[in-house]
């Protein structure tokens, strides 16, 4: 049989090609991270794709608000099982208050609590909007920290990390350094949730309409064309003496052809402002969405 020969121009394209889909990727995303002044780990993954973005993946950076999407699949599970109901009310006791000051929609609609909220209210407010009371109610309703970590630890994925609960991060700073997520487990977690979802269809769909906002973001989706939405969840730290210790985002970056890829990016102990930490966080989101384009 005869063989078709490329002319060595084409050869050499397709080569350069390949090598910008997948080796070139970790050299230039060590370069947008050195603006951070800080640690910048990532990993994500494609598909039937070599999609290499690898940087400090095993790594254990505090997740904060990170743990809210976990916490949410946990939930749901929960209801999938029978031992909750998406329509039962959970009290909102005085108790569960983070005081004095601290970001919940929640506490700021109802400041004296003593309500009953249905729990799909809770896990809304904990997953779209990161409210910290939602999510510790979901906590204690679920079991705790620890009963989320078996959870998840079940699902096979290996390098989540959950011990304290959002009144325990608010009032004990460095506490957030024990609640981490290693950026390829979270990668590991968004494929199966894309792919292989633990969850039915309907909760899956549900779960992924709470992490995709209205308004675009300024972290993975905020340099990709117009018109394409992530579903995420970040998670930030506050600012220190100038040292903001987690500035993160993990999500899933939808491809024209359809694909979805899995990305996670943790920026850690940064000396850099919030916007340069954001669009540290964009700059790689957009690198990465245009090599999977490229990716064979």
């Amino acid at each position: 049989m005869r063989r078709l020969r490329l002319p060595v121009s084409i050869c050499l394209c397709l080569a350069a090609a390949s090598g910008r889909a997948t080796g070139s990727l970790p050299q230039e995303l060590r370069a947008i991270a050195a603006d951070a002044r800080g640690t910048v780990s990532v990993s994500c993954a494609l598909p039937h794709a070599a999609l290499n973005c690898d940087l400090r993946a095993t790594s254990r950076p505090p997740m904060q608000s990170v743990f809210k999407l976990p916490l949410g699949v946990a939930i749901l599970h929960e209801v999938e099982i029978g031992r909750l109901s998406l329509d039962q009310p959970v009290r909102f006791r005085p108790e569960d208050r983070i005081l004095p000051t601290v970001y919940s929609p929640l506490q700021d609609q109802y400041p004296a609590a003593d309500v009953d909220v249905p729990l799909e209210t809770l896990l809304r407010l904990t997953v779209a909007l990161s409210d910290n009371v939602a999510a510790d109610i979901l906590l204690r309703l679920g079991g705790g920290p620890r009963a989320v970590d078996r959870y998840i630890a079940s699902l096979g994925i290996r390098g989540f990390h959950l011990r304290d609960d959002e009144a325990v991060l608010h009032h004990q700073q460095l506490a957030q350094y024990r609640n981490w997520f290693e950026p390829r487990a979270a990668v590991q977690f968004l494929r199966k949730l894309s792919d292989d979802s633990p969850l039915t269809p309907a909760h899956t769909e549900r779960l992924l309409q709470w992490m995709t906002p209205e308004q675009r973001t300024s972290r993975l989706e905020a340099e990709l064309p117009v018109g394409v939405r992530v579903p995420h969840k970040s998670g930030s730290s506050d600012v220190d003496n100038g040292l903001a210790r987690a500035t993160n985002d993990i999500g899933l970056l939808p491809l024209p052809d359809g694909r979805r890829i899995a990305i996670a990016v943790f920026v850690t102990d940064s000396r850099a402002d919030q916007d340069t930490r954001e669009k540290v966080i964009a700059r790689i989101g957009k690198a990465v969405y245009d090599a999977g384009i490229r990716a064979p």
